[in-house]
């Protein structure tokens, strides 16, 4: 890398680039990508301030302006993917084809925060339908829940960022982001982008920092929602930190796909291969543990690892590469770890098991013990692991021994038992003929268990970031009065 890119501090509508700063070295490059100035207590304690100060101001933007300026930053980040999937290439070693794919996914979901703004109403309520209702009317509103704290991952850095802050502009909100450390460039440019579209600098700070930074402002009493994706572990300590206030977590993952007797093996193995290794497996969804009938398993296992040894690993700026590097060495070294405990309790490792730094070589774990960590926890890493099973009661039983329940894939024909699937998987989604990786982002997102409270996606999200305010109109009545 020739230049660097510098993160600032947007404090109280202005950008502070002085005073002390972290360093991101480029996991795959092995050089400092960016540098971030680290938030002090005098820069958060201003930006609380400001945000109280600045809540009512947001609030009085007509949805149509809020729209107009979520579709300018849309067009906007189209414009610029090039340089936003770069950004994720050298912070995290994301590859090209990746970023490219999480760009598109930000434009689409700056549209859709767009589109939900112009829809943000209220109801005329049957108060008449009960007998001390009747002479009265009655009306909600959906207002704006004051101040949202924004705390968001390192893997989707860009998407999460703006379904959290567009949701929460299209509500009327002003927002404080605290984006991942691994990630500051990528984030500043994201909320530069929606300044530059119009957004007021009312509307959104950012403050870089680490866990210290993110515990002091859920506790904080200015911010009256909290919305961070994030670790289980780190999760409890937001929601403990957060009180009594509103918060929406999405957490970890421990993913399972089925496959049945019916499926279609080699497309199956393809999808997996695809999905199981995007981002060098560094999502919550992304497929971790795949149950093949025992009939069919041998034969996924061998096309699975087929497919995997196809997968081109390296440089993430190469725009032919699938798989870059994990965001740091000890992330790579832990599932390598992971790999070898494994194949120490009798699994095959029939794809991977090596790193180079922080990239890891796709790896297939097959046959691996119930028990086995691969199995049993979050690998958040480059391996998949296979294994076999009899009957489809017996599997929806194992898949909900998980802590986790956030997605599910299922690949089957059979309707009897996509329904079943449905109703009996401990998850929030279900993706039948597809795996646990896909995710649209105009639909409800989130998981039950460890894996979170409440729902992303941006009409989903406007719910929890606005608040139900009733007008009671006694004597004034639409409904009749006898």
């Amino acid at each position: 890398m020739n230049t660097i890119n510098e993160a600032g501090c947007f404090v109280a509508g202005e950008w502070l680039t002085g005073g002390e700063q972290a360093e991101r070295v480029g996991p795959y490059s092995r050089q400092v990508v960016s540098r971030a100035r680290t938030a002090q207590a005098a820069d958060l304690t201003a930006a609380l301030a400001y945000a109280r100060q600045a809540a009512k101001q947001v609030a009085r933007l007509a949805p149509a302006t809020r729209a107009d300026i979520l579709e300018r930053a849309a067009a906007s980040v189209t414009a610029q993917g090039e340089r936003l999937a770069g950004l994720l290439a050298v912070e995290l070693g994301k590859p090209l084809k990746d970023g490219r794919g999480e760009i598109l996914r930000v434009a689409d979901t700056l549209s859709v925060a767009a589109a939900e703004a112009r829809m943000i109403g209220g109801e005329v309520l049957p108060v008449a339908g009960w007998g001390r209702g009747v002479g009265n009317t009655a009306i909600t509103q959906r207002a704006p829940a004051g101040p949202v704290l924004a705390i968001t991952p390192f893997n989707a850095p860009a998407n999460l960022l703006a379904h959290k802050l567009a949701a929460s502009f299209a509500a009327g909100n002003t927002t404080i982001v605290k984006p991942p450390p691994q990630a500051p460039a990528v984030s500043a440019a994201l909320v530069e982008i929606l300044l530059e579209a119009g957004m007021p600098v009312e509307a959104v700070q950012i403050l870089h920092g680490g866990g210290d930074v993110g515990a002091r402002l859920c506790a904080a009493p200015e911010i009256a929602v909290v919305s961070f994706t994030g670790g289980v572990t780190a999760g409890h300590a937001v929601a403990h930190a957060a009180g009594p206030k509103r918060v929406m977590l999405e957490l970890g993952g421990n993913a399972a796909t089925i496959i049945c007797e019916d499926a279609d093996i080699a497309e199956a193995a393809r999808v997996c291969a695809r999905t199981g290794y995007s981002n060098s497996g560094q999502s919550c969804i992304s497929v971790q543990r795949v149950y093949v009938h025992r009939s069919r398993f041998e034969e996924f296992a061998e096309a699975l690892t087929a497919e995997v040894k196809g997968l081109a690993v390296g440089d993430p700026l190469d725009p032919a590469t699938d798989v870059g590097s994990m965001v740091d060495d000890d992330a790579a070294e832990r599932v390598i770890r992971w790999t070898a405990e494994a194949a120490g309790q009798g699994a095959r490792v029939t794809a991977g098991g090596t790193r180079e730094g922080a990239v890891m070589a796709p790896t297939v774990v097959v046959g691996p013990p119930a028990e086995a960590r691969v199995v049993r926890e979050e690998v958040f890493g480059a391996l998949v692991a296979v294994l076999p099973y009899d009957g489809f009661e017996e599997v929806v039983e194992e898949c909900n021994r998980s802590p986790y329940g956030l997605q599910a894939g299922l690949f089957t024909h059979d309707v009897r038992r996509i329904v079943t699937a449905w109703r009996e998987l401990e998850v929030g989604g279900l993706v039948v003929n597809g795996s646990s990786n896909f995710r649209l982002d105009h639909v409800p997102f989130g998981g039950v268990k460890d894996s979170g409270i409440g729902r992303e996606s941006p009409r989903w999200m406007i719910e929890d970031f606005t608040v139900t305010k009733t007008l009671l109109l006694k004597g004034l009545t639409i409904w009749g009065d006898q």
